[in-house]
């Protein structure tokens, strides 16, 4: 078994949930249907593809390593003539999520192929929401859930120059395949169809891990004051 991680970035992003029409809420991590979606899109197949479903059974957990905030965006939508609506669309600002994704050896050698050299356009939740730039994957022999464990930080330079503490806890979503640990979570995330006249998803067991991540930017400022040394 190989394990890749992807580092998710973006000036907007947006995982779907189980929302409105009018109201599109956002999730605050990477669903396991938008993951799917991207392999998918990767891979070349279509919505109706029977193949996309095997992508559930792929190990997957999500970190992290730089909350986005929530940005509300509203538009104006007619259906008919004189019968304009105001829809609004969440989004999250700046975030950044670490993807690890678990499979046998030649599985992940296809994944890993198919996210650098791409068959479709690839985007974070909405087409409006490309990624920023190419993507960075990195290989490792272990699980997904043991290797974000043990991952550095990856959240933008920024972000850590400007947190002010030594270590950062980072939350971690998982796959409950991947943990010995019973007591997760069900959420409706997993692909069911992406077929645009019958999508849906479906139950999936998830767990939350939390880790401590060393911020390496961290200095601690002493308020002690010596005149004395500087004669």
């Amino acid at each position: 078994m190989k394990t890749i991680t992807i580092r998710l970035a973006s000036p907007l992003q947006s995982f779907g949930n189980e929302a409105t029409f009018s109201h599109r809420t956002t999730e605050l991590y990477p669903t396991k249907s938008l993951i799917v979606g991207m392999l998918a899109a990767s891979l070349g197949y279509r919505r109706d593809d029977s193949r996309i479903n095997q992508l559930n059974n792929l190990q997957i957990a999500v970190r992290i390593d730089q909350p986005g905030k929530v940005l509300t965006d509203f538009q104006t939508v007619e259906f008919k003539p004189d019968t304009r609506k105001l829809t609004y669309r969440n989004y999250l600002q700046d975030g950044v999520f670490i993807v690890a994704i678990s499979a046998h050896d030649k599985t992940i050698d296809k994944l890993k192929y198919a996210l650098l050299h791409p068959k479709f356009q690839l985007y974070i939740g909405r087409r409006s929401n490309p990624i920023a730039g190419v993507l960075k994957i990195n290989e490792f022999d272990d699980d997904a859930l043991k290797v974000l464990k043990k991952l550095d930080w990856q959240a933008s330079e920024w972000y850590q120059k400007k947190y002010k503490s030594e270590e950062y806890f980072a939350e971690i979503i998982a796959d409950a395949s991947l943990s010995k640990n019973n007591s997760g979570s069900l959420v409706k995330d997993a692909v069911g169809s992406f077929n645009q006249h019958s999508r849906f998803h479906d139950y999936r067991a998830v767990v939350n891990v939390h880790v401590s991540l060393k911020n390496k930017f961290y200095q601690e400022h002493s308020t002690k004051h010596d005149i004395f040394n500087a004669i």
